[in-house]
């Protein structure tokens, strides 16, 4: 037992296999362990003394969970999470059996992609050519130069690029949602017009990037979105998964 604690990655299973040469955080690596109940178990290792986030820890996070979810359902716990011993990661498995075991089965056999929109780069002549106040505040820079007149195309220009990828936002949330089983709206990004993560059966995980890239083609001169997936499901553990509805994209109040 470390005298730090244990370092916990995860929830799966009892009996979940953990996937081969899989290493956890620590310098020499950490051996990997389960600790349960009879229904549940968390993939645990000894706590380093001094946790960072270091890369090489980052990705053996990561790795880990990645290997385990390719295997079948697991809650991800996200990068740091210490439990004092065992006995009190037992208990706390214990209290929430019921609640793990059905997540677990809401889980099995998707994943989680994340979708990220932001103002098109390289857009300017299609933006000046759409917009008939950048193009006039554009005018008005030329005939009279100077610090305020370059402030206001610039702020103008930010938010027309700005609504412009919220606008194509909107719509391929909309595609995407209908594909999906639950969506979830991430953390607001400076510049990103959209951060939703979208829970996906595995088996269609490719025609949703697919439909994502071909949009994301289509309205190049718009938005550019940005796709990170499969993941472990680390957005649809909790309760801020929305299985009805699509998520409300937020809306990036400057440009990037």
């Amino acid at each position: 037992m470390s005298p730090d604690g244990l370092y916990v990655y995860g929830i799966v299973r009892a009996r979940t296999p953990l996937p081969p040469g899989a290493a956890g955080v620590g310098s020499p690596p950490a051996a990997l362990r389960t600790v349960g109940t009879d229904s549940v178990a968390t993939v645990v290792s000894a706590a380093p003394a001094q946790l960072r986030a270091r890369r090489r820890d980052l990705l053996a996070h990561q790795n880990l969970l990645t290997g385990l979810a390719e295997a079948g359902p697991v809650l991800p716990m996200r990068f740091g999470a210490v439990a004092p011993d065992e006995e009190a990661l037992r208990a706390q498995l214990a209290a929430a059996e019921a609640s793990h075991l059905a997540t677990l089965d809401r889980l099995a056999g998707h994943v989680e992609i994340n979708v990220k929109a932001l103002p098109a780069r390289d857009s300017l002549a299609s933006l000046v050519a759409g917009d008939s106040t950048v193009r006039r505040l554009r005018d008005e820079a030329r005939r009279r130069p100077g610090y305020e007149a370059d402030v206001r195309l610039g702020q103008a220009v930010a938010s027309a690029l700005s609504r412009r990828a919220a606008e194509a936002g909107r719509k391929i949330l909309r595609d995407l949602a209908s594909m999906a089983r639950a969506t979830a709206a991430g953390p607001d990004v400076q510049g990103c017009a959209l951060n939703v993560s979208f829970l996906v059966g595995r088996s269609d995980a490719d025609r949703f990037r697919t439909t994502t890239e071909r949009f994301a083609a289509a309205h190049r001169e718009h938005v550019e979105l940005r796709l990170a997936g499969p993941l472990p499901c680390y957005s649809f553990v909790g309760a801020s998964a929305n299985p009805a509805a699509p998520a409300t994209p937020p809306v990036a109040a400057g440009g990037a």
